[in-house]
């Protein structure tokens, strides 16, 4: 494989070399977007000038400013002088030619000259509120496809000449850019290399979202947890780069990543902050208190059922049993059917347009519920135990956490059919196990707690007052630690 893997390099950059090696001509570059039906090629024959660009990527009116308007009341001596000024700028590079056009530059040939002006303005989606992290109090802002828009959302928020933004192109098809944002005085170099490298080290034909670059260069990609903290809302990113965080944007994608990241920042809720310290508190225990019911209470029932009735009351035990009495299944498989049947019901009401979705998520789970118990299919604490979990799933801010969580619930709950207790022992052994093991950046992803740093629990487990917040997370080891100034 390693000699293959060599060969394909040497012949892609070879390729790349016989694409620069090319003379820049109106010839080759009509030649090398054949069959394009939406490249213009317009001709001025009294200047000798011909211009190419795709009309899809570009903005009519800077066609108008920056190519009619110049060439329409000008004479053949005045072309060079035009061609002058700092918006024209001249290129010897078939290669840099051909991604400037792809880029919505328009290509300006003149005596076997070339020159590029940015046209660059394709219509894009308006700045709207997130649709899946929304918020009661604070901004409503989210970022959308176009990457310069999402950087100018960020420059807005971040006013300062300290705030550097890396630009590189990834996927030899798509030549998608990504754009590494950060703090020079607060970040940490480490850390802003090592993104770099990862991300200039992606060998793939294209990248169309961040979810997607995350995924190629994270630690360990065969874990079920995100290792990198995912985000549609401007505040979030800005917050997390005064932070002394790594903030990077994919053009295309309303999403961006952040690193490095610990388990418990997917917990937080950018309206912790918005809120009063002692309700953000509140709130996050909450949280962890659901991702606890989520995770055990569907497997803490099977195993219960199956092999610890003496953990029962009296009082509830006669209900049970009544309730079980027509059952066929044992509850490892009645437990697994109606989670199977609960994740049906979530895709589906996902996937369908809002209003239909929406029905269908209720309707559904009362209609299926009630027949279910009706039919002796399923005992009617069951339902109650399955649909708490469910609830409490959505009680997790982070859309892909929450994800990864139900899938380990599956695993619980099969350990529990088989071993009981033990079984869920086992289960939240190997996940810790598992979790200790993991690093973003190279720092450990169970920090605060794993190694403890009592300075970050302040903003992980609990939102301590503003007054106490005076230093940055250890886990993006800052040149510069304080963010308040001490009285």
């Amino acid at each position: 494989m390693g000699f293959f893997r060599k060969r394909y390099k040497k012949a892609l950059l070879t390729k790349e070399n016989q694409e620069t090696q090319e003379s820049v001509s109106l010839e080759n570059t009509i030649n090398q977007f054949r069959e394009c039906s939406d490249l213009v090629h317009n001709a001025l024959p009294e200047l000798q000038v011909e211009y190419l660009y795709i009309e899809n990527l570009v903005n009519e009116q800077k066609v108008k400013e920056y190519l009619v308007e110049p060439f329409d009341t000008i004479k053949f001596p005045d072309v060079s002088l035009i061609l002058t000024e700092k918006r024209y700028k001249k290129t010897a590079d078939s290669r840099s030619l051909y991604k400037g056009i792809l880029n919505g530059e328009a290509a300006i040939f003149f005596k076997d000259e070339a020159y590029l002006v940015n046209l660059f303005g394709p219509e894009t989606r308006p700045v709207n509120e997130s649709g899946t992290e929304t918020v009661i109090t604070g901004p409503h802002e989210s970022f959308n496809e176009s990457a310069g828009q999402n950087i100018s959302l960020l420059r807005r928020r971040i006013k300062s000449s300290h705030l550097k933004v890396y630009k590189v192109s990834v996927g030899k098809v798509t030549l998608t850019d990504v754009y590494l944002l950060y703090l020079e005085n607060v970040a940490n170099k480490d850390f802003v290399e090592k993104v770099k490298q990862r991300v200039e080290s992606v060998e793939t034909d294209g990248i169309f979202e961040s979810t997607m670059l995350v995924q190629m260069i994270e630690e360990n990609p065969y874990s079920f947890f995100p290792q990198f903290l995912t985000t549609e809302r401007p505040d979030t990113a800005s917050s997390k780069i005064l932070e002394g965080k790594i903030v990077g944007i994919t053009d295309g994608s309303p999403s961006a990543f952040i690193a490095p990241t610990s388990f418990f920042e997917f917990f937080n809720s950018p309206e912790d902050y918005y809120q009063r310290w002692a309700v953000a508190t509140a709130l996050r225990i909450l949280r962890y208190s659901a991702f606890f019911i989520t995770v055990f209470f569907t497997a803490f029932y099977v195993a219960v059922i199956t092999f610890h009735y003496e953990m029962i009351p009296r009082t509830l035990l006669s209900t049970l049993l009544e309730s079980r009495s027509r059952v066929p299944f044992p509850p490892l498989i009645e437990a697994l059917v109606m989670e199977f049947t609960i994740e049906l019901l979530r895709e589906a009401g996902a996937r369908l347009p809002t209003k239909i979705g929406q029905t269908i998520g209720i309707v559904g789970g009362i209609v299926i519920g009630q027949s279910a118990v009706q039919a002796g299919f399923t005992s009617n604490i069951l339902i109650i135990a399955v649909a708490i979990s469910a609830i409490a799933s959505f009680v997790i801010p982070n859309y892909i956490m929450s994800a990864s969580i139900r899938l380990v619930r599956f695993g619980l709950i099969i350990l529990a059919g088989i071993w009981g207790n033990y079984g869920i022992i086992l289960g939240i052994g190997l996940v810790l196990v598992h979790l200790s093991g993991m690093t973003n950046l190279g720092s450990s992803y169970l920090i605060p707690i794993a190694p403890i740093s009592t300075a970050d629990m302040k903003d992980i487990l609990i939102r301590a007052p503003f007054s106490k917040l005076k230093t940055r997370p250890y886990q993006a080891q800052t040149r510069n630690p304080y963010r308040q100034k001490k009285k």
